[in-house]
């Protein structure tokens, strides 16, 4: 069985009309791809399997960041369809697999989302379709779990449909959007890969090519472990430049006068969110298949899991100088969304600091404009939304710099503040009873 496209050359692939792209899994980079390739003039089915989910998306109500309710509407009035039906993906001429990749209780990697996703790809697949899996894993997963999809149904690589790995490179709240981030594209043939780069080039600005699905997956790996080796060592400095008395904030800036062989990295209470404490591990546990052991990755972890312990402690010793024991004491906590102007928790380095503060016996409570307070209940901790009045808090604890907090007000009002983020050097805020981490 050959497709109608297969035989033609790759700056003609998928260039007939009209061209659907379908999406399976619809969160923070799912629904923003499918926004993406509507405004650029596709037709897009988008999957996901929460009921509720897909009802407030088809409402046109986005429950992302990055997603604004009128973008949403448009592309819902343009033509995307959303569903909890799989057999709407058959309409699709290419199929990208937007599903989370989370750890399991051992830090092994939970394939559970992708394999669900390759079991639909085997049921819908048909001849002429483009898969391609953007959720980040370990190197060999694309040929491991959606090449064998795709062959149980009947279908032959190159002839009848052709598979890749495409790297998501979200970055919530950060103002560069999807069709801007250049996309990494490897198949598991060659041709797999002509194929993919022309499907994305129809959505994205920039596409570079590499020679497999395992190298796309790598890159992928390589770019959080980069980032996620670089915090550990800044956080270690961290510590060792309080430990020497020395300001850290001080320190790095001075660094990064260097015009070249520097990239500034800023310590904080940790790392959260869905890829910086997750991406490593997946590498890393690839590794020990492989009987290699992953030292950088591992001493990484070491030392960025313990941040926030490392945190806690400081703010003790902040309140043990005012003769306040942390057992008792009343303090304001600014964000526990993992990073700066998103309201996503998942992996909150902030909500491991209070973790530690309250088996310590603090009370806490918590203000982040972007988190919500009805999260913030969900959470089990008193939601603050106001700066109006917070004098009768012991401390404030800077774990989130979200913009929306009027930092000057708070200084003012709370005895002692603990800024683990820099916000007041960076603001150019001097206040006695400021301590940075």
């Amino acid at each position: 069985m050959v497709s109608r496209i297969s035989t033609v050359d790759p700056e003609g692939f998928f260039s007939t009309e009209p061209w659907c792209l379908g999406i399976i899994g619809l969160g923070y980079v799912g629904l923003p791809l499918l926004v993406t390739a509507s405004q650029r003039g596709l037709r897009t089915v988008g999957f996901d399997t929460s009921g509720a989910h897909v009802a407030k998306l088809v409402g046109g109500s986005s429950s992302i960041d990055d997603v604004s309710n009128d973008s949403l509407q448009a592309a819902l009035t343009s033509g995307s369809e959303i569903s909890t039906d799989p057999d709407t993906l058959r309409q699709a001429d290419a199929i990208f697999v937007c599903v989370p990749s989370p750890l399991g209780r051992n830090r092994q990697p939970d394939l559970s989302f992708i394999e669900s996703a390759a079991a639909i790809i085997g049921r819908n697949a048909r001849p002429g379709q483009l898969v391609s899996l953007e959720s980040t894993t370990y190197p060999g997963t694309t040929n491991e779990h959606l090449v064998p999809a795709v062959e149980d149904a009947g279908l032959e690589i190159d002839t009848d449909v052709w598979v890749a790995y495409s790297p998501e490179r979200v970055s919530p709240g950060d103002p560069m959007k999807t069709g801007d981030i250049p996309k990494i594209v490897g198949g598991v043939t060659p041709r797999s890969t002509e194929v993919a780069v022309a499907a994305y080039r129809r959505i994205v600005s920039s596409v570079h090519a590499v020679s497999s699905a395992r190298a796309a997956e790598m890159a992928k790996l390589l770019e959080n472990t980069y980032r996620a080796v670089n915090i550990g060592l800044i956080n270690e400095m961290a510590q060792l430049a309080d430990a020497l008395d020395i300001d850290i904030w001080e320190v790095i800036e001075a660094a990064d006068t260097k015009p070249f062989g520097f990239e500034a990295f800023w310590p904080g209470p940790g790392v959260g969110g869905h890829c910086i404490p997750l991406d490593p591990q997946y590498l890393a546990w690839r590794a020990r298949e492989a009987n290699f052991s992953t030292r950088f990755i591992d001493l990484t972890e070491q030392v960025n899991s313990q941040m926030p312990r490392y945190s806690a402690t400081r703010i003790a010793r902040l309140l043990n100088h005012q003769g306040q024991a942390t057992n008792g004491a009343e303090i304001l906590v600014i964000g526990i969304a993992y990073k700066r102007n998103v309201a996503d928790d998942r992996e909150s380095a902030s909500l491991q600091v209070i973790e530690e503060l309250v088996e310590a016996g603090a009370k806490i409570a918590v203000m982040d404009p972007h988190v919500g307070a009805e999260r913030i209940r969900e959470q089990g901790l008193t939601p603050i939304e106001s700066e109006d009045d917070l004098s009768g808090f012991d401390i404030a604890v800077i774990l989130t710099d979200h913009d929306r907090i009027d930092y000057k007000r708070i200084a003012d009002q709370v005895p002692v503040v603990f800024d683990t983020r820099g916000v007041y050097r960076r603001i150019g805020l001097e206040r006695s009873n400021v301590t940075a981490l």
